[in-house]
């Protein structure tokens, strides 16, 4: 039995859970998240508790099982608390900016990279060295705060580069000089 897909899933005040032949939707005071899950999987509500169970021990249902669960799980949580993944910029002269709804960083390159949030997620910058995104889907945070390290991930050398918060970069010594 998989030890998170067993596991049930409070319904906290405020959220409502319907689900439709496995279209599960969810909504919260954050906003409304609504996904479809794999037919097979058995996705039950009562009161304020969601289980997730499977119909047999097929490899295919026991690897669903629990990511169906974790997946639901966030989607709660995502309605009610939201998530946010922080950014740090490293390096001399890198900085960003919030123009309107789009994200403007000076990362060493010749010209200046704009990234543009999809719906449902928006990006904070309260120092010019630090990037906040935050949403009610932890996929699409997660999504875009990869996509905006990508613009320059950390270098091993001098460390220069955007990271997340509390990430541990790697140093390697330089050439060594005769």
């Amino acid at each position: 039995m998989s030890r998170i897909g067993k596991k049930t899933i409070e319904i906290p005040a405020g959220v409502t859970v319907t689900n439709d032949n496995n279209h599960v939707t969810v909504k919260g005071p954050k906003g409304e998240l609504s996904r479809t899950f794999n037919k097979d999987m058995v996705i039950s509500i009562e009161e304020n508790v969601i289980t997730v169970s499977r119909p047999s021990d097929v490899k295919e249902h026991r690897a669903l099982h629990g990511t169906t669960r974790a997946v639901l799980s966030n989607m709660v949580e995502g309605v009610s608390k939201g998530f946010e993944r922080a950014l740090e910029l490293i390096g001399v002269g890198y900085r960003a900016t919030k123009q309107g709804k789009k994200l403007v960083l000076s990362v060493g390159y010749s010209h200046p990279v704009e990234i543009e949030p999809e719906e449902g997620v928006e990006i904070e910058v309260p120092a010019n060295t630090k990037i906040i995104v935050k949403g009610t889907d932890k996929e699409r945070v997660g999504a875009l705060a990869a996509n905006i390290r990508d613009v320059r991930p950390p270098e091993p050398y001098k460390g220069k580069g955007i990271r997340y918060e509390g990430e541990f970069v790697r140093r390697k010594e330089g050439k060594t000089g005769k």
